[in-house]
This record gives C-alpha cells, sequence and structure tokens, in this order.
C-alpha cells in the first residue's frame, strides 16, 4: 500500500509537468481564439461594467428563463463567460501551488483505484489499458461534451480534452508500471 502511495505522489507531480508543458508554456496559446487589442479593450471593458457588480461566476449571455432571454439566446450571438471581477498575474504562483496539491490528489485517487484492481489485473499491458480506458472515458465526457451540448467552438475544448488526457494517462501508466504490486501479490 505504501508503494502504491508513492506512486500515487509520483504520478501527481507527472499529471502537473503535463499540465505545465500544455498550460504554463507559450503552447497554452493554440487553445485560444485571439482578438486585436482594440476589440479585446472594449470587451474588458464591458465586462468590468456590466459583471463586476454580479461578481466571479459563469454567466450565460443573453440571460435565459424569461420569454425575451431566450428568444435573444436562440437568436444568438450568445457566450458563456467565466469571468473574475478582480484579475489575477499570467503566472499566478498561487493557482500553481494549489494545483499541484490538487495533482497531488489526484495521483493518489488514481493510485488508490489502480491498487483496488491490482490484485486482479497482474500484467502491466492490462493495467495500463484500464489506466488509459479510465482517464479516455472520463475525458471523452466531460471535455468534449461541452461543444457538444453548449455548442461551443471545439478548438479549446480539444485542446483541454488532450492536456488531461494524456496526463491522466501517463499519471495511470506510471503507477500501473512501477508502484503496484507484481503478480498481484502485495509487497
Amino acid at each position: 500500500m505504501a508503494r502504491t502511495l508513492l506512486g500515487g505522489v509520483i504520478a501527481g507531480v507527472a499529471l502537473y509537468l503535463v499540465g505545465f508543458l500544455f498550460w504554463g508554456t507559450p503552447l497554452s496559446q493554440l487553445a485560444f481564439n485571439r482578438l486585436a487589442q482594440p476589440e479585446s479593450a472594449a470587451v474588458q471593458q464591458a465586462l468590468a461594467e456590466y459583471l463586476t457588480k454580479s461578481g466571479t461566476g459563469t454567466y450565460m449571455v443573453p440571460t435565459v428563463g424569461s420569454a425575451e432571454g431566450d428568444l435573444l439566446y436562440a437568436r444568438g450571438p450568445v457566450a458563456m463567460v467565466h469571468f473574475n471581477s478582480s484579475g489575477f498575474p499570467i503566472v499566478d504562483s498561487t493557482a500553481m501551488g494549489t494545483g499541484f496539491l490538487l495533482a497531488i490528489v489526484t495521483g493518489l485517487i488514481i493510485a488508490l483505484a489502480m491498487g483496488a484492481i491490482g490484485a486482479r489485473v497482474t500484467d502491466f499491458f492490462s493495467r495500463a489499458q484500464v489506466a488509459i480506458l479510465f482517464a479516455l472515458a472520463g475525458t471523452v465526457y466531460t471535455e468534449l461534451g461541452q461543444p457538444i451540448f453548449n455548442h461551443f467552438g471545439y478548438g479549446y475544448w480539444v485542446y483541454l480534452f488532450l492536456s488531461n488526457f494524456i496526463g491522466l494517462a501517463v499519471a495511470g501508466v506510471i503507477i500501473a508500471r512501477w508502484f503496484l504490486p507484481k503478480g498481484g501479490i502485495q509487497s
């Protein structure tokens, strides 16, 4: 069990590093559509003017639930705005530290799940297959479902899917390869 938990911590570090590669480097710009600076500033001003009073949160624009709102939504354009009223640095050390802890916890959860099947699934190929398929199942539905159900463009969500799938699969394969008991016998 201790070996599996150590694997969870190491897998969490690997998950964090994969996430950093995708989101902490210029590679992350592949995920976003871009506006020219004047348009970007105008949208930011409108957000500050109309959303700051309501505060940080996620907004559907236009607001639905009334005849007028539903009609405006059906006519378009529409947006789902993830809004932060205070802003934060591009490289936010607080988020990076909290994200690292989240990656460790996620690695430990993967290790516990893989440990639960380790005695019954004893060969590396089968263990890796389970890890990869669970990573795929979770990310296909949660990330690729967004552009399907909410009619978003696919670019950001495919990028998010790839980053999360690869990170989770790498974490699971690390545990499957080096941190589960051989042949199903606890060490």
